[in-house]
């Protein structure tokens, strides 16, 4: 792949969070030929409140990139020799979220990778809404990073199977991914209803993703899990099995009446140590079942 054709969005606030999120970029990169750009945005509301005292704002404004372009370039550097990749720097002005979506679509970006945290503490509820806001409004894959340890690579995906139009969109990102990594993928899917036609439906889509992800020659395998608590039912499954990455579509434009509403998207994004690639359904009128 040219890398002058594809990019990966890195934001950083110069935390800890996104330094670790920067970091499993590195090997998306590799594979898919990215250049990396890291993305610090002033935020426009943030810094009013901080200048309203002083008679040059403009002389302020201009100090305060001149420090965050420094930090942005040691980053940088000192990624580039971790990774030997090229990183590019990149600083806006205004809503953290919307510079972030603007950013990767004037790049056309293949994904953004960035860190999030559960709405626990005022910090913390100031990351993950914007991260869920990106996760919302971006074009392009979503990786959200919470946890602190992660391996290098992918060796494992979940796939949370749903009963939604929109399922062979995340099935052709899930392939790329782990023809990328070489993963091994294991599609689930979260049941708490005896209803005979749903589970019939559930085990014929199951069926047919295995065996198209398998004819990608990707090792594939399925499970039913019984909970009452679909976020909770994926995420102690993935941590059962081990997995680096969980990927799941978003629902905001959908009207879903089975499975990952929008709420237990966020669930899973806000509670998941592991990587969660977050996909954009494209709106459909077709066929709930999938068809390849």
């Amino acid at each position: 792949m040219n890398p002058a054709k594809h990019h990966i969005i890195v934001p950083t606030d110069f935390s800890e969070q996104s330094k670790i999120a920067l970091t499993q970029s590195y090997n998306l990169a590799r594979f898919t030929g990215s250049i990396i750009t890291l993305v610090h945005v002033i935020d426009e509301d943030l810094f009013t409140s901080m200048t309203h005292l002083f008679t040059d704002k403009e002389k302020q404004e201009e100090l305060l990139r001149v420090g965050i372009q420094t930090n942005l370039d040691e980053l940088a550097k000192e990624a580039t020799i971790n990774s030997g990749l090229i990183i590019n720097t990149r600083i806006e002005k205004g809503k953290i979220y919307e510079q972030i979506v603007a950013v990767a679509e004037e790049f056309n970006a293949t994904f953004i990778v960035m860190s999030t945290s559960g709405p626990t503490t005022l910090r913390k509820k100031f990351i993950g809404s914007n991260a869920e806001r990106v996760i919302k409004d971006a074009h392009c894959p979503v990786i959200s990073i919470k946890g602190k340890d992660h391996r290098a690579g992918c060796n494992t995906i979940v796939f949370p199977l749903d009963l939604s139009k929109e399922t062979k969109e995340k099935v052709n990102k899930c392939i790329e991914i782990a023809q990328f990594f070489k993963s091994t993928v294991k599609v689930m899917t979260v049941t708490d209803t005896t209803d005979e036609f749903l589970i019939n439906k559930l085990e014929r889509q199951m069926e047919q993703v295995i065996d198209f992800i398998s004819s990608h020659e990707i090792n594939c395998t399925g499970e039913f899990v019984d909970s009452k608590d679909i976020s909770e039912g994926v995420l102690k499954y993935a941590e059962k099995v081990k997995a680096d990455l969980i990927i799941i579509m978003t629902q905001q434009e959908l009207d879903w009446t089975l499975h990952f509403i929008g709420n237990e998207s966020q669930q899973i994004i806000n509670n998941s140590n592991i990587p969660v690639c977050s996909i954009r359904p494209i709106h459909r009128k077709d066929t709930l079942e999938f068809v390849i």
